[in-house]
């Protein structure tokens, strides 16, 4: 039976912090049904899509938070945590090309990098698990901010303009989406290196 001081270092897999994180990934069905079902009307369905995503994207820091607050940080947090924003994120960049607002190569870049990198961290669990860096949160973070305002239609109440700073925004997260992919990929070679010739 495990003592208490244990059970500190090696907190439950059944936390809030990974209940939060399970609920961010359930909220994405319903999410992109709301959003297709708008099928570009820019009416109340679309702007309750906007806000669940908003809402259940916001959820990543919360659950970060106190999970490191709290001592509840684990491994199956680690691996869940950005499988949730990706499956967020994603849904929300398929939905959107879908409804032929975002070109569909934008989508299929970023998809890529999301998933080949997913793919990739399965690979390593038989070694390590690797959580996400701070380049990729910062990745992840960008991909929020450009996704909520193409997702939010400030156009109806600004004006048109306002689908240059989604572009903008866009093209940040992008580039932020390609350069850390390409890092992650050479920091784990390098990983792999140092690790092959300690051995």
């Amino acid at each position: 039976m495990a003592t208490a001081s244990e059970r500190a270092a090696h907190p439950s897999n059944w936390n809030l912090p990974n209940l939060i994180t399970v609920v961010r990934i359930l909220l994405a069905p319903l999410f992109i049904w709301m959003l297709l079902a708008d099928a570009g009307q820019d009416g109340a369905l679309r702007w309750a899509a906007a806000v669940l995503f908003i809402l259940a994207i916001a959820t990543d820091g919360i659950d970060g938070a106190i999970a490191r607050k709290y001592n509840l940080v684990t491994d199956l947090g680690k691996l869940l945590d950005p499988i949730a924003d990706k499956v967020l994120t994603g849904g929300a960049l398929v939905a959107l090309s879908i409804l032929g607002e975002l070109w569909w190569w934008v989508t299929i870049v970023i998809l890529v990098r999301e998933l080949g990198i997913t793919a990739f961290r399965f690979v390593m669990l038989r070694d390590r698990v690797i959580p996400a860096s701070r380049g990729g949160k910062l990745k992840t973070i960008m991909q929020s901010v450009a996704i909520s305002l193409f997702l939010v239609p400030l156009w109806l109440v600004l004006g048109d303009w306002i689908r240059w700073v989604n572009y903008a925004a866009m093209a940040v997260a992008l580039g932020l989406t390609v350069s850390t992919g390409i890092d992650y990929l050479v920091a784990a070679r390098r990983v792999s290196r140092q690790s092959r010739k300690d051995g």
